[in-house]
Formats: C-alpha cells, sequence, structure tokens
C-alpha cells in the first residue's frame, strides 16, 4: 500500500457508528483533521469519546437530512467518507420511508454538499444488498440482479447518483460495495444487530443463538481492517481509471453460518470452557435475504492495489478478544 495519508481535512458521516469510529481512528492516528457528523441513531458516543479531547476531531451532532449541516460539516474538507446510513434489510422493510429519506436524501445532501464546498473526492459506503436477485457467484460488479428490499433500492439508488454527479460535476466518486463487515465496535445489541456480534455475545453469555434457516446460507465475511484498508485506498489512488467507480469490499472468500457458528465456539472456547456446552436454535429463513453471497475482488485489486489482510478467522480471533474485553467490562 502507498503511504498513509496525513495532513488532511476528512469529513466522516456516521462517524459514531461502527465502520465510522475505526475509520475516525484510523485517520486520527495518522495525524489527520477529523469531523465526524452524526446524529446518534444508529451511532453510539462512547464510540468517539476517546477522540473528544484531541485537537484534530471535531464532533458535530447533526443529520444528513438537513442540507446546512451537510454544508456545514464540508467546509474547507479534502475528503468525504461517507457511511451515514440506516442499514438493515429488515428495518428497511419494517420502515421504507424512513429508510430512503436518510439513505438517498440524506446522500444527495451530502453529494451536493460536497460538490459546492470543491471537496476532492467523495468515497461512499455502498452495499453488497446490491446484487439482489442475481444467483451468479462470486458476485462481479458489472452484473447486479433486481433488489430485494428497500435497503438494496436505496444503496443502488447512492451508486447511480454518484455516477451522475461524477459525470455532470465533475466531483470524483468511489463507491464501495461491503461484504458484510465485523470487527470491533460492531454492537451486540437491538433488534438488526449484525450476526457475528450477537452471536458473539450470546455465547458469551451462555444463550442459544437463533439461526435463519439450515445453516448453510453463506457470505463474504469482511474484517474491518480490510474495510479500512479499501477506504485509504479509494483516497490515495491516482489512477484515473479508478475514480467513478463502484467495488467489491470483501475478503473473497465465503463462510456458511454453521462453520461460522463453529469458528466462534473455537476462539471463545479458551476464554471459557462452558461455551462448548451451548447449542444453536434454528428457525425459519428471513425476508429478504439472499442464499449466498461472494464477492470476486479481481476490480480492486486491479485498480486500486487492494491487498486484504485478514480472513474471516484471523478478523474473529481479533474481534473476540475485543468482546471479551469489553463486554466483560460494561
Amino acid at each position: 500500500m502507498q503511504n498513509s495519508i496525513q495532513n488532511k481535512k476528512i469529513v466522516i458521516t456516521g462517524g459514531a457508528g461502527f465502520i465510522g469510529s475505526n475509520l475516525c481512528d484510523y485517520f486520527l492516528k495518522n495525524n489527520n483533521q477529523i469531523v465526524c457528523l452524526d446524529n446518534f441513531s444508529t451511532g453510539f458516543k462512547h464510540n468517539v469519546e476517546a477522540f473528544l479531547s484531541n485537537p484534530n476531531f471535531t464532533l458535530i451532532e447533526g443529520d444528513i437530512r438537513d442540507l446546512e449541516t451537510c454544508k456545514k460539516a464540508v467546509e474547507n474538507a479534502d475528503y468525504v467518507l461517507h457511511q451515514a446510513a440506516l442499514g438493515s434489510v429488515p428495518r428497511s422493510i419494517n420502515d421504507p420511508i424512513t429508510s430512503n429519506e436518510v439513505n438517498v436524501s440524506g446522500f444527495l445532501n451530502m453529494l451536493q454538499a460536497s460538490k459546492d464546498a470543491n471537496v476532492k473526492r467523495f468515497v461512499y459506503a455502498a452495499s453488497s444488498s446490491t446484487y439482489g436477485d442475481s444467483e451468479a457467484l462470486p458476485k462481479v460488479e458489472d452484473n447486479i440482479g433486481k433488489p430485494l428490499s428497500p435497503y438494496a433500492i436505496t444503496k443502488y439508488v447512492n451508486e447511480l447518483y454518484a455516477d451522475v454527479f461524477s459525470k455532470t460535476y465533475g466531483i470524483e466518486t468511489i463507491g464501495l460495495r461491503y461484504f458484510n463487515v465485523f470487527g470491533r465496535h460492531q454492537t451486540p445489541n437491538g433488534a438488526y444487530a449484525a450476526v457475528i456480534p450477537k452471536f458473539i455475545s450470546l455465547f458469551i453469555n451462555h444463550e442459544s443463538p437463533i439461526i435463519n434457516g439450515d445453516g448453510n446460507y453463506s457470505r463474504d465475511f469482511t474484517f474491518i481492517d480490510n474495510v479500512i484498508q479499501m477506504n485509504e485506498l479509494a483516497l490515495q489512488t491516482q489512477n484515473s481509471a479508478a475514480i467513478n467507480q463502484v467495488y467489491n469490499t470483501a475478503f473473497g472468500e465465503r463462510t456458511t453460518l454453521n462453520e461460522l457458528i463453529k469458528y466462534i465456539k473455537e476462539f471463545l472456547l479458551p476464554y471459557d470452557s462452558e461455551i462448548e456446552n451451548v447449542s444453536c436454535i434454528y428457525g425459519p429463513n428471513r425476508g429478504g435475504d439472499i442464499p449466498h453471497s461472494l464477492a470476486s475482488i479481481d476490480k480492486a485489486k486491479e485498480l486500486l492495489g487492494y491487498n486484504p489482510k485478514y480472513s474471516i478467522k484471523e478478523g474473529l480471533k481479533e474481534s473476540i478478544d475485543w468482546y471479551w474485553k469489553n463486554l466483560k467490562t460494561e
């Protein structure tokens, strides 16, 4: 990878969330000026508390659905890392209106504000849900199907808006289609918690996880440090062919839920041998879910020089160590 980005002003929307707070931490450590914009609807103040005393960190508590707030956040910024969104397929099925307001109108506000402020590059969180009903594996960027949820529609619209803004106004955009990201700071709590932190937390508490379906659905689980690498590469690239593109952001291997359970138990056993006796409960499949997901990362390797360091097992070991320390001290 090229040298780290330093001495830049970077706006991170959703900076108090899981991915956003990890990006804040990384870019602060590399001597950048960080502006975190978050309304704490899904992010947490405790994720950014450690940064508040850093003179290079500014927290704006505000909503991307307000254009003036977006304009304030991007003043004199070099880059924007747009992570703010209402995630979760089930959440969007339960409340498509709010998902659209945040993920489409909020996205457009940030894109417009960034264009008006002459931000050099706008890198945004896209989603693997954009592949929809396409059954082809691995998932290749140019081959998508019809969206299967309101959430998937909103993330595809983001890509369309970014493309139009790049071609019409000249702002540089890069979209990162995240595949099942996991790692430190990801909350295990709430109705829409992701599967890995939820399962880890349940096992630590000797409670049985509920698996949707027979456990043979598979995902390309992607550790947070691989995602940080992709965001930095997207900001750094000087390759004109790499700009105004969308990239899969993944490890490039798939793991079934049954395999995931096996790994989690294996890595938790050194901390608590009783976890061996905790079994799983199998329930019905979840609406809007696709059976299998696997990313091709060839495009990111070729155009951005992406080289993911963490497999699911390596990422799980680090994550479980973090959760064990943090869940036990809460």
